[in-house]
């Protein structure tokens, strides 16, 4: 086993959560060794020492039990840019991920692999959740496994509550409450934004869907084959309003009005943003990047809405393999992610074994997601990891309870990054200009949208 960890850091576009990934070198041809050589994605950049040894000991234990196949692990976060001039390059890793947002385009454009034969070999084929499994098939055709589902959350720093003289085990359930919270914590705890959205990257647009979401809106339409894009809707003002009053009339949302990603993960690290909208998978990465105590962590549901349409924005990532991988990498490729995505989900023993390497490299174990499979399997998952979660699990409860019976709701599915690039500027436009014109703004992405979607 060969691991790469140099390799630079790129910007993180929207996921959130969530996006393991990127890499920079071939990714090889068969050996004449009698072994299959193939690359896989591993961590983002910048992810500490002890993620890394975690992944490399698991990709120890793969090697072991397939010894015909050597694997070389690069460092990768998914951007679009990237994606594409790796592909060209021929340098894109044998396996990496993509998020749900864009598997489909990928897919249609002939740039995932389609490895339906190999799937169908699993044992598990059938037991895949239809309605996650669809964001990676075209058809019958299938190009990848998707993996670490989550459904967007509010993250909450419970140790600026307690300074703030707010109850941790009590976080707020409706936007008025996030409001007043938000207006607390920045008038106790000088300098902390009590409340903060993602703002560019693509970012500012998928956090300001989610809360759109939330309240019952929709910043698109289909009706047959017609897609209308809808961003200038009552719901997204009411949205934009409010961000508006937290920023301009409570002066809650701090100064630093450029974050994606990664810089609000690592403002929210530094204690300077209190609550902001996250995937419900961010602490993995908050642990091993922003060196986050999970005892300080705390996350609940959204507020939503009381309205038949409204419901929590979901997400998540699809393992796939390069079209330019040979069939026997790409049947290595399939077996890795069995092994690495899968089995921890399906089989005891493997599950244990992730989870306590995972726990030995002072990873959490536990973080909340979404199941590939069904409830009961993820429960049973639970159950079988609970001597190795190292997570304080009342922290999460206050989402965990109640997430599965809410209304899962997926992004939208034309131009998806498009729109959320448009919208990132009517974001900052709302919280750096007090009499920023709200409608003019979202008009403009409608209409700038639109054409994209009727050319298609």
């Amino acid at each position: 086993m060969k691991s790469r960890h140099t390799v630079a850091a790129v910007a993180a576009v929207a996921i959130a959560g969530a996006g393991l990934l990127a890499g920079c070198s071939s990714s090889g041809q068969d050996s004449g060794d009698g072994k299959v050589r193939i690359t896989v994605a591993s961590l983002i950049p910048g992810s500490d020492k002890a993620a890394f040894t975690a992944f490399d000991d698991r990709v120890k234990e793969f090697e072991k039990a397939n010894p015909d196949i050597d694997i070389t692990a690069e460092e990768y976060q998914w951007t679009g840019p990237t994606f594409a001039t790796q592909l060209a390059g021929g340098t894109l890793p044998d396996v990496f991920n993509v998020p749900f947002t864009d598997s489909q385009s990928l897919l249609q454009a002939g740039q995932l692999a389609d490895i339906t034969a190999e799937v169908e070999k699993l044992p598990y084929a059938d037991k895949f959740n239809e309605n996650v499994l669809a964001v990676a098939k075209d058809g019958d055709k299938i190009y990848g496994i998707p993996y670490g589902p989550y459904a967007m959350g509010l993250s909450y720093n419970r140790q600026l509550f307690q300074q703030a003289g707010l109850d941790p085990d009590k976080p707020p359930t409706t936007w008025d409450e996030v409001r007043q919270y938000a207006k607390t914590i920045s008038e106790k705890v000088p300098g902390v934004a009590g409340y903060m959205q993602m703002t560019q990257g693509n970012t500012g647009g998928w956090e300001l869907t989610t809360t759109v979401y939330a309240r019952g809106g929709r910043m698109e339409t289909t009706d047959g084959d017609k897609t209308t894009v809808t961003t200038n809707n009552p719901v997204t003002k009411e949205a934009l309003q409010w961000l508006h009053d937290v920023r301009w009339e409570d002066n809650a949302a701090g100064s630093n009005f450029l974050l994606d990603w990664s810089g609000i993960n690592q403002a929210f690290g530094a204690g300077q943003v209190a609550m902001y909208p996250s995937g419900s998978d961010v602490l993995t990465s908050l642990v091993q990047q922003n060196n986050v105590d999970p005892a300080n962590y705390g996350l609940t549901m959204l507020p939503v809405a009381d309205d038949a349409d409204a419901g929590v924005l979901v997400g998540g990532n699809v393992a796939a393999v390069s079209p330019k991988s040979s069939q026997k990498q790409k049947e290595a490729a399939v077996k890795w992610i069995d092994f690495y995505y899968m089995q921890k989900l399906l089989d005891q023993d493997q599950a244990v074994a992730d989870a306590k390497v995972l726990a030995k490299s002072d990873q959490p174990v536990g973080v909340p997601t979404l199941p590939v499979f069904d409830k009961a399997t993820y429960d049973q998952n639970m159950e079988w990891i609970k001597g190795e979660v190292n997570i304080p699990l009342e922290n999460v409860a206050p989402f965990t309870g109640p997430i599965f019976d809410a209304n899962l709701v997926p992004e939208p599915n034309k131009h998806t990054q498009e729109l959320y690039g448009a919208l990132d500027s009517v974001v900052q436009a709302v919280l750096t200009d007090k009499n920023a014109d709200i409608d003019a703004l979202l008009t403009k992405v409608d209409t700038d949208i639109q054409k994209l979607v009727d050319a298609d």
